[in-house]
C-alpha cells in the first residue's frame, strides 16, 4: 500500500515549525529530510524515523517496524499530533544522522 499525499501534507504541516524540511517521493512512499539529512520517511501512512540514540531515548516505548520488505527496522513515531515533540525529535536526531554523500 502506498502512502497518501494527504498524510504527507498533514505531516509537513506538523513539521512546519522547523526550517528546511523537504521530501522526495520514492516508489509510492516519501523520504523526509531535515537540513539535507534523511531523518526517515512515510511508509504506508506511518511516520518512521531512523533509530538514532536520541530518537530511542525520546521514544523508549516506540515500536520498531520495517518500512518495506528487505529494509532495516525504523522507529514508529506515534505522537505525530504533537508539533513540539516532532520539532524536538528532529532537532535531537540531526547531529547523529550521517552527512549525505556528495554526488559526482
Amino acid at each position: 500500500m502506498a502512502s497518501s499525499k494527504g498524510y504527507l501534507d498533514f505531516l509537513l504541516e506538523q513539521l512546519s515549525e522547523l526550517s528546511d524540511v523537504t521530501w522526495r517521493a520514492m516508489m509510492g512512499e516519501y523520504i523526509i529530510y531535515y537540513q539535507g539529512k534523511i531523518v526517515g520517511g512515510i511508509y504506508d501512512d506511518r511516520f518512521l524515523v531512523k533509530p538514532t540514540k536520541s530518537a530511542a531515548a525520546m521514544m523508549p516505548n516506540a515500536n520498531m517496524e520495517v518500512p518495506y520488505e528487505g529494509a532495516k527496522e525504523m522507529l514508529l513515531v506515534d505522537n505525530v499530533e504533537n508539533k513540539k515533540f516532532l520539532r524536538e525529535l528532529l532537532e535531537a536526531m540531526y547531529e547523529e544522522l550521517p552527512t549525505p554523500k556528495k554526488k559526482r
